[in-house]
């Protein structure tokens, strides 16, 4: 019992250790989420929907009762007749008294606002434009998370076939060198050996920097310290494998789902309202009010902390109606302009929705592209490797020359970087048009 207890113990503290030195191990789709989650522009989003909930309840509460109490104090400094020289029960002395504090709470109620009845009705398509705001900000980092996520991929195994191709070509140099030091080729050879290989390793030098620079750049949309070290654990071919599907080339989708079709709405709906809101300037506005006071008065500051202290206690009540009567045609003004915008929001609406069909049909062909590039790209590099092999056989026996293998080796490393943006190109067009479609991961 006790061995099983030290191995599961053991087993559990390899487990944890691992996980410890590989805490940022992502797939794609988990890169995805840990975005939603930790990038700090989506973290602003919600922050936004959350301040405007608050804006809500704050229109909201305008019509709400509202009390509030107050304290007004007032001292004479100066008096047009000495105060004491009168006496305890002369008037005059209430009228002027050397102290006066009146403490008071009062209790509002709005009875009548066209102005906060409209609030009312934007309170939701306030919140629906945060909401939408939010998403299509989600959907804009979840394609850059997608773009970044591939282009780390692309990089390294651009970085791996470029480190195999300058292995196998120092085995054709260091060969070529020996057949030339023997006096079996001509010195051409070599040196069109060694041009190839600079080149490569020049290549493989820009890549290793492109790399840091693109995991660098995964990591701020992750919203993980450059510092750490981060692993994607899928590879491209099993990203093809998920990325190509005619499906969301077939299906439907309504423009209404897009979420730049839902802001232009939104903007529709908002001018609608404000439109509303300047026609209901034209209304009375009317407010009720409760107000209860004390008054005290006296000679000396400190007689308020007494209790022999006098105060007149007065409650007041009433209405106020307010409506407008001429405003010089400014009221118009801005009614007309209202509309005029209001239009405008309309016209952008139709607007946007003749553009989003196009597009839609764009991206769908440009991922239905895509899918053929690749297949063709794939042959192509087979053709390329097959070439490639046929000449360097050529070229050990003496049949082909350095020019012919030179050039059938540049087919073929271009052969490898076309198929390798090919397989990118695939993966993003896809979330190019997923984000367009609003679909979301």
């Amino acid at each position: 019992m006790k061995i099983k207890l030290v191995l599961l113990f053991c087993f559990l503290s390899t487990v944890s250790a691992f996980s410890q030195e590989n805490p940022n191990r992502f797939s794609l789709q988990e890169a995805i989420n840990f975005a939603k989650e930790n990038n700090k522009t989506i973290k602003n989003a919600n922050l936004d929907i959350l301040a405007a909930e608050q804006q809500v309840w704050e229109t909201t509460s305008l019509g709400l009762p509202q009390i509030n109490g107050a304290v007004d104090y007032q001292i004479y400094l100066r008096t047009p007749f000495d105060i004491s020289s009168l006496g305890p029960d002369d008037p005059f002395r209430f009228l002027f008294p050397k102290h006066n504090l009146t403490p008071s709470i009062s209790l509002s109620q709005l009875l009548f606002d066209g102005g906060y009845l409209v609030g009312l009705q934007s309170n939701k398509v306030f919140l629906e434009i945060s909401e939408n705001a939010k998403n299509k900000t989600v959907n804009q980092i979840e394609t850059s998370v997608v773009s970044a996520y591939n282009n780390v991929l692309l990089t390294k195994e651009s970085i791996e076939i470029t480190k195999r191709n300058i292995s196998a070509l120092e085995e054709n140099l260091n060969e070529t060198i020996k057949i030339y030091e023997n006096g079996l080729t001509e010195e051409e050879d070599v040196e069109q050996l060694q041009i190839t290989l600079s080149s490569l390793e020049i290549n493989l030098k820009n890549l290793e920097t492109l790399y840091t620079i693109s995991e660098g750049y995964l990591k701020v949309l992750l919203d993980i310290d450059l510092n750490e070290p981060i692993e994607l654990t899928e590879n491209l071919d099993e990203l093809i494998l998920k990325n190509i599907s005619l499906d969301i080339i077939n299906d439907e989708h309504p423009v209404s789902n897009n979420i730049d079709y839902k802001i232009a709405a939104n903007d529709v709906q908002a001018k609608s309202l404000e439109y509303k809101l300047e026609k209901s300037e034209q209304l009375p506005k009317l407010n009720a009010f409760v107000t209860s006071s004390y008054l005290g008065y006296s000679d000396e500051f400190s007689n308020y902390f007494r209790r022999e202290q006098d105060w007149l206690f007065t409650v007041v009540g009433g209405v106020s109606l307010k409506f407008p009567i001429f405003s010089s045609f400014g009221g118009k003004a801005k009614r007309q302009k209202a509309k005029i915008e209001w239009d405008i929001a309309k016209n952008n609406l139709s607007l946007k929705e003749s553009q989003l069909e196009l597009e839609f049909k764009n991206a769908k062909n440009e991922y239905n592209l895509a899918i053929d590039t690749y297949a063709n790209k794939q042959k192509n590099l087979a053709l390329a490797e097959k070439i490639e092999k046929k000449n360097t056989i050529k070229y050990k026996e003496g049949i082909a020359g350095s020019f012919d293998l030179r050039q059938a080796q540049l087919q073929l490393y271009t052969s490898q970087q076309e198929y390798l943006q090919a397989i990118i190109n695939v993966i993003n067009k896809k979330a190019e048009l997923k984000n367009l479609l609003n679909i979301q991961n």
